[in-house]
């Protein structure tokens, strides 16, 4: 074997993680923290990396035809590894690290970020022996070979990503709201480290009930910051690429700049895309059953039925236990629900306009602004990576749709420059929004 494939090979995958230092990556940092802690809770020493500050060093060592995430994210854990090999000096061993880069299935280009940050990582020596460890959409992100006790590992890592989206779900729908200014801001940040805190002690005893109860406690001091005297307001939906529109440095705080000229935001959650993985597997697992089945083909029948077990079991477990914590949370708290897959396949199926065969992050944009338009939300923000293939495609096929519906649309591309039409762009968008928002008397079958 070729001694660069060799590397891509011994240095990019599953590793066992215990006794190592565990370097996360920001994405979202609500759901970082609490991932983190979830680790952590099953004894790993998992590190949320700073995010954003080494972007100047991910750019040095990326051409600018890659999609943003993979600038950011290499001059991320290079700014890691250089502050932490000058704080240790001698004492820095790279064996001690591992960095966590998960992959998804193509044509994204997701798929190829660890093996390019290998080969830069690969250009220092000193950083030559650090591993990269891996989950892949393949299997929906399991966990196996990465930590001991997989299974039930995954189950307090997938409730750390539903809490983390409540979280999420509470800063956009008390900030448009609030009483005094700054205070949500300051809140999330506390629930967060709070959270992290309960998932760090409570995760490993599968403690769930200790866990909601914290975020119970939470959303009754998220309402209390809310101001009843202040007005609904028009209702923007958010899709796209799941990195952008969720790393508020990287979208430049698009939300927040929404909030400002007078929307109130829901963005797609993480749950859904990890949740469409499962699904996805489920599907394919059911089309290579029938395909089996026409060729008479024993082993390829028994494979397909464990892998339609298995990811039947994931998924009904991921649906029950996100409507049970959403459903504990809205009793204090009008959030918004998430989609179901399901729901999302059948408006691709219903419509003729896409197929869930082609896969990428589209099926999932294409249908959410469909289902966002048929709740009545007053407009729709696409925020992707410049040159984003899937994001390209959603707005291609989107654009005449809600034309048609009569909703306003915007798309957002972000590669890390600041384009000085931006702002101007969302205020008019959002005086459109507020037109639509006025026209149908505000928002149906919302708050």
């Amino acid at each position: 074997m070729e001694k660069g494939f060799k590397d891509l090979y011994e240095r990019v995958g599953y590793f066992k993680v215990k006794g190592k230092t565990f370097l996360i990556p920001q994405m979202n940092t609500i759901g970082g923290h609490l991932l983190a802690g979830t680790f952590r809770s099953f004894g790993v020493n998992a590190i949320l990396m700073d995010t954003y500050k080494g972007l100047d060093l991910g750019k040095s060592f990326t051409s600018g035809k890659e999609c943003f995430p993979c600038q950011v994210t290499t001059g991320d854990i290079l700014y890691f590894l250089k502050r932490e090999k000058e704080r240790l000096g001698d004492r820095f061993d790279p064996e001690d690290y591992i960095y966590f880069m998960p992959e998804s299935e193509g044509p994204c280009r997701f798929g190829m970020y660890n093996k390019f940050q290998r080969i830069v990582l690969d250009t220092f020596p000193e950083f030559r022996k650090i591993k990269i460890g891996t989950l892949t959409s393949y299997n929906s992100y399991s966990v196996e070979g990465l930590i001991e006790e997989a299974g039930e590992f995954r189950k307090v890592a997938y409730l750390s990503v539903i809490v983390g989206d409540i979280l999420d779900r509470l800063l956009w729908r008390v900030r448009p709201y609030e009483k005094i200014e700054g205070s949500t801001d300051q809140f999330i940040h506390s629930a967060t480290l709070k959270m992290e805190k309960a998932f760090e002690r409570y995760g490993r005893k599968k403690d769930f009930d200790s866990i909601i109860a914290q975020l119970e406690e939470l959303t009754k001091e998220a309402k209390s910051l809310i101001d009843p005297t202040i007005p609904p307001k028009p209702l923007i939906g958010i899709v796209g690429e799941i990195y952008l529109r969720t790393h508020v440095k990287s979208n430049q705080d698009v939300i927040r700049m929404i909030e400002r000229y007078g929307g109130e935001v829901v963005n797609a959650s993480i749950a859904e895309w990890i949740n469409y993985t499962t699904y996805d597997r489920l599907r394919e697992a059911k089309i290579d059953l029938r395909a089996h089945i026409r060729n008479l083909n024993i082993e390829g029948i028994r494979d397909s039925f464990k892998r339609i077990f298995k990811y039947g079991i994931d998924l009904y477990y991921q649906q029950i236990k996100q409507d049970k914590v959403y459903k504990r949370i809205k009793k204090i708290l009008d959030i918004a629900d998430d989609h179901r897959i399901k729901d999302l396949e059948k408006i691709l199926i219903r419509t003729g306009i896409f197929s869930f065969d082609v896969g990428t992050e589209a099926c999932l944009s294409i249908s959410g602004i469909i289902e966002y338009i048929k709740e009545g939300y007053n407009g729709v923000v696409n925020v992707y990576p410049f040159t984003c293939m899937p994001s390209t495609i959603t707005s291609a096929i989107i654009k005449p749709i809600v034309t048609k519906a009569n909703v306003p649309y915007l798309d957002t591309p972000y590669d890390g420059s600041y384009q000085p039409g931006r702002e101007a762009a969302i205020r008019t968008f959002m005086y459109q929004a507020q037109q639509h928002f006025e026209r149908h008397s505000g928002r149906r079958g919302h708050h």
